[in-house]
């Protein structure tokens, strides 16, 4: 049975443990706010682009469908979100799950780009190689730098790897703290989702113009087609991260409460005893002194 200290030692830590799950709550808390509202301020800009890819593409009578590659030395490109931090349950192992199942080309034939220093560890360690390992952004406002570097990386991709096809998997937020692995083909764009002038009706009275060339501005607008896929992807991915730790945070609490609760009962029962024996201690030297000073008085009388 463990003595009294100990169980007291053991209640202060576990107290200190709660006050730390409590914390990690609070921020999870409030990354989830901040991601999401970082994704809903997408919302806006994603259709003045799609808005203004209509307009570039209203002159063209014929928009090219997307091109399949099937030569044997294009490559495809697969960007997984993952994590750069622990407790968030299987948040990695799940996308990697999917993102795996999901890709029937060879190995061989396809590049890794791992966002996320535990992503790309969980990949390594099953045999997947990895190309690029980038650190998830710390708030929503660094996200812009890492697409960036993302972009320029499937650049480099199309330049010289010969990649035509690039995917996104990442884990979408979901109502209720929940989360489930989602993916978005990048590369080739369809153009034809954008030409719908004659079947969707324009938001204003007066269609809009342009003086640029025609293939430098729809260049221009399909590279912040692209920003926003990929930043919509890695917003909703932090989101889902904070919302699986905060998850993962609501039940060690409840464990550590239950913990507590059994750690108290235990220290209240042992603390009790400790008294009860305290109290039968002095009880049990007192008779003895008092049987004792009487048979000394019977001595003294006989004697």
């Amino acid at each position: 049975m463990e003595s009294l200290e100990q169980l007291h030692s053991q209640l202060e830590n576990l107290q200190d443990l709660r006050n730390i799950v409590k914390t990690m709550k609070s921020l999870s808390a409030v990354n989830i706010h901040q991601y999401e509202k970082a994704v809903w301020a997408l919302h806006s800009y994603n259709r003045t682009v799609e808005l203004g890819l209509q307009v570039v593409l209203q002159d063209m009578k014929k928009i090219p469908a997307p091109q399949t590659f099937q030569h044997e030395q294009s490559r495809m490109g697969a960007i997984i979100f993952g994590s750069d931090h622990g407790l968030c349950g299987r948040f990695n192992e799940e996308i990697i799950s999917y993102a795996l199942n999901s890709m029937t080309t060879n190995p061989e034939s396809r590049l890794l780009l791992a966002v996320g220093s535990r992503v790309a560890t969980n990949l390594e360690h099953n045999g997947h190689a990895v190309e690029e390992n980038f650190q998830f952004p710390g708030s929503a406002a660094l996200i812009t730098t890492t697409v960036q570097q993302i972009l320029l990386t499937i650049d480099a991709w199309r330049e010289h790897k010969n990649v035509h096809q690039v995917y996104l998997f990442y884990n979408r937020h979901a109502k209720g703290g929940s989360f489930y692995p989602a993916s978005v083909e990048l590369l080739p764009v369809d153009l034809r989702r954008f030409h719908r002038l004659e079947t969707a009706p324009w938001p204003s009275r007066r269609l809009p113009t342009f003086s640029m060339k025609q293939k430098q501005l729809l260049s221009r607008l399909l590279r912040q087609y692209l920003f926003i896929r990929i930043f919509h992807a890695c917003a909703e991915s932090q989101a889902s991260e904070h919302a699986s730790r905060l998850s993962a945070m609501q039940s060690a609490e409840r464990n550590l409460n239950d913990r507590i609760e059994q750690v108290t009962f235990n220290y209240r029962r042992a603390r009790q005893n400790s008294i009860t024996s305290e109290l039968l201690d002095i009880v049990s030297g007192s008779e003895a002194i008092i049987g004792s000073d009487a048979s000394k008085r019977q001595n003294t009388k006989g004697s």
